[in-house]
């Protein structure tokens, strides 16, 4: 199993196996919301549209079986970015995230509320990639459920409201 400041391999996929994203993170602790990972500004992200750079820090957390992961970043990103995907899984040594994402989002601005993203995608791809009902119906309520949790002003839930900012202080 990895130990802190470990790198981390998080493996974004979609439905069908396509490649998302993949970059690697350094593994920060774990607290009990789950795992903690951060990633520096200028760190490279391979997808199949290309890759990229991190132009920001941010930390993800990778809940304990939960149809989510929440990224938290530093201005200008959005201060959070939570992906509704199928439980995250890790290989047994730790060192390996794969995720696989059902295209629904739910992000906070700095200063702004949480909103639902990227709806219509999801609507395409439970289509294109004949996502079963049971997934459709557990996304969807995933998705209410972050923006419930998400709200701002110390009205959501933790590690929405301010966990998360201790974990985004160790990278930021």
């Amino acid at each position: 199993m990895t130990t802190d400041g470990d790198p981390v391999m998080v493996d974004v996929r979609k439905y069908d196996g396509s490649s998302s994203a993949l970059w690697s993170a350094a593994r920060l602790g774990e607290d009990a919301h789950g795992v903690w990972l951060g990633t520096t500004r200028g760190t490279p992200v391979s997808s199949a549209a290309g890759g990229w750079t991190a132009r920001f820090p941010y930390v993800m957390l990778v809940p304990r079986r939960e149809w989510w992961t929440a990224t938290f970043c530093t201005a200008p990103g959005p201060e959070m970015y939570c992906d509704v995907c199928t439980v995250p899984e890790w290989n047994a040594e730790g060192t390996e995230l794969s995720i696989i994402d059902l295209d629904l989002d739910v992000v906070r601005s700095h200063g702004g509320e949480a909103c639902a993203q990227d709806e219509d995608e999801f609507d395409r791809h439970r289509v294109l990639y004949s996502y079963p009902d049971e997934l459709v119906d557990k996304a969807r309520r995933t998705c209410e459920w972050l923006m419930w949790a998400g709200r701002r002003s110390g009205q959501g839930a933790e590690p929405f409201a301010s966990v998360y900012r201790h974990w985004l202080g160790l990278i930021a």
